[in-house]
């Protein structure tokens, strides 16, 4: 009996250990981004620290990521990261583009054909959070292309060799930093091509209080807009339900 006892235990204490050595053998074949996101903290590259990115970036911080802020005003960067803590920094657009396993890019949409040309080897490969909207007032010419074209579309040829995922495209900045209040009550339509880029964003995503809702591939992005059924705050089920009215 005894010995059997420890057989038993032997057997116990061999699928434990194998279990782990698989898992691990799973995590190390994920590329570097997907390994960070297991791993509970990721390295957030922010280009274009405004509303959204500065409204993002801080509750990612306080998510424990660590983030890197950027933009045309350094000053301002560095006093943000300076309220913020040991988890922030702040640096120039290909700084923040080489430290981020993932990154964010937030800036007018005019200015997107110059951030792809900059950062095109930075971002090579990696997850691109892309929350940009093309507005006609604003920047002109590039806007009436991109929403002609499907501006997830659009965004992908700017962008070229980034992992896109569209998100946050569609819900004003002034709520953005709030959604961890009420975890998962609110919904984060996201579009995109690459399920591993779409797995590494959403759990960015559900880390500051959204649900993330894929509505489809980045031929869908033209509905994640302002002006689009899907623009405003609304639950998971609503969003959903609203997609399955869209063409």
């Amino acid at each position: 009996m005894k010995a059997k006892a420890i057989t038993r235990q032997s057997r116990r204490r061999f699928l434990q250990v194998a279990g782990a050595i698989t898992a691990a053998l799973m995590l190390e074949g994920l590329p570097l981004t997907v390994r960070a996101a297991n791993a509970g903290k990721t390295r957030i590259g922010i280009v274009g620290s405004g509303r959204v990115g500065g409204a993002l970036g801080s509750v990612w911080v306080k998510a424990g990521h660590e983030v890197m802020f950027s933009s045309r005003h350094i000053e301002h960067d560095k006093a943000l990261a300076a309220r913020l803590g040991s988890n922030a920094r702040a640096g120039t657009p290909r700084e923040a583009a080489a430290f981020g396993e993932v990154l964010m890019i937030s800036v007018p949409y005019g200015s997107l054909p110059a951030v792809g040309k900059d950062l095109a080897a930075l971002i090579e490969g990696k997850v691109v959070i892309d929350t940009c909207n093309p507005f006609v007032s604003r920047d002109g010419e590039i806007a009436t292309w991109a929403r002609k074209k499907g501006v997830g579309l659009a965004s992908a040829e700017l962008l070229p060799g980034a992992r896109i995922v569209r998100a946050f495209n569609a819900i004003g900045a002034a709520r953005m930093g709030a959604a961890h209040e009420e975890p998962g009550r609110s919904g984060m339509p996201i579009a995109g091509d690459d399920t591993q880029a779409i797995e590494v964003a959403s759990r960015l995503i559900r880390d500051i209080g959204y649900e993330p809702v894929l509505i489809g591939g980045l031929d869908m992005g033209k509905y994640l807009v302002p002006g689009t059924p899907l623009a405003g705050e609304n639950t998971p089920e609503e969003i959903r339900k609203i997609v399955a009215t869209l063409n």
